[in-house]
């Protein structure tokens, strides 16, 4: 019978960590010490926790040489795989050109290695390199990553933190064109599931202005087209609406909204233009807007009539500050994706 000694403090803490330990072994070891220290027997313990009387008496030989500490040690045996000693030059081959497949994964690795490893094998060591399988993103091909960098630093984020200090209303203008046909996404379903296609290529534009801090949206919307008149028609809005602090917008190259009439409306209206560098959406915070809106309530979902496909368009835009708040809340950051290095 090995004999153990308890204080008070000790069989708090056991009793702690037998329910909030992260590893299930240690919640294990944690369970068997407490009840040793509650006087059960080791037959009870064992029936209790459902282990041998030897992993039992294991556990406690481990309480006995180092306390509770001893219990939290995990040193599992980790075989060696042979592609370990080849972890730096399959690391750097697959920063270079990552694979599409894990198949590719296991020709390459073969090529570059003389080993041959299974496709599950292969998994294991890509995720042990810290690879995981995801989307390929789009930019522009024309996208210049130091201008865009030149404007992030220099006119953006300066003006961003006269936003954040309550001295400026910011607002990312772009317009989004709604086109009444099948948005396809994905379901986690038992069977692949069709959408109705409906005919005719009817079209709802809205032309929005995001606020960079408080997520206030205005919006023009038709469904003919966006033109110089339809900006217009919104920084009349802005004007009417925030004119306690300098107003800037923070838009595309447009040609109506690079065109004398609105630059000087703007000018009579006391907007500042801020205009991105070309070819860069990524900049501009309502491109993300505009993704949630397909997502929320356009993807895998028919509509019959262009008014129900319009109005769910409109339900969506005007709860962005309400119902959707706290979903977009992580999307909407002032955190923005720049490309300094574009390898495909």
């Amino acid at each position: 019978m090995i004999k153990l000694q308890f204080a008070p403090e000790t069989i708090n803490q056991l009793h702690h960590e037998r329910t909030h330990h992260p590893h299930p072994r240690v919640r294990q070891r944690m369970e068997v010490v407490y009840l040793k220290a509650l006087g059960l027997s080791h037959q009870e313990i064992g029936r209790i926790v459902r282990i041998s009387q030897a992993t039992l008496r294991e556990y406690l030989l481990m309480y006995q040489q180092g306390g509770i500490e001893t219990l939290k040690e995990l040193n599992f045996h980790q075989p060696k795989s042979d592609l370990d000693d080849h972890q730096d030059s399959l690391r750097q081959e697959f920063e270079r050109r990552p694979p599409a497949t894990i198949d590719e994964a296991v020709a390459r690795i073969e090529k570059l290695t003389g080993l041959r490893r299974s496709p599950t094998q292969v998994a294991e060591f890509l995720k042990k390199l810290g690879l995981k399988r995801r989307k390929v993103g789009q930019i522009p091909a024309k996208a210049d990553p130091e201008k865009q960098q030149e404007f992030l630093d220099e006119e953006l984020t300066p003006r961003l933190a006269d936003a954040q200090a309550n001295q400026r209303h910011l607002f990312f203008v772009d317009a989004a064109h709604f086109v009444l046909q099948p948005f396809l996404g994905f379901l986690w379903s038992f069977v692949r599931h069709f959408i109705k296609a409906p005919a005719g290529r009817q079209r709802f534009n809205v032309l929005g202005a995001l606020h960079a801090t408080t997520r206030q949206l205005v919006t023009v919307t038709n469904t003919s087209y966006i033109n110089a008149h339809s900006v217009a028609a919104l920084f009349y809005q802005l004007a009417a609406s925030f004119a306690d602090l300098p107003i800037t917008v923070v838009l595309d190259n447009a040609r109506y909204q690079h065109c004398h009439f609105i630059k000087q409306l703007a000018a009579d209206l006391r907007i500042e233009l801020l205009f991105l560098p070309p070819y860069s959406p990524n900049l501009n915070l309502i491109e993300r807007l505009w993704k949630f809106v397909k997502k929320q309530c356009l993807y895998s979902q028919y509509y019959e009539k262009f008014a129900d496909f319009r109005q769910a368009i409109e339900d969506c835009l005007a709860d962005v500050s309400g119902t959707f708040k706290d979903q977009l809340a992580s999307l909407l950051t002032l955190n923005f994706q720049t490309f300094e290095n574009v390898s495909l």
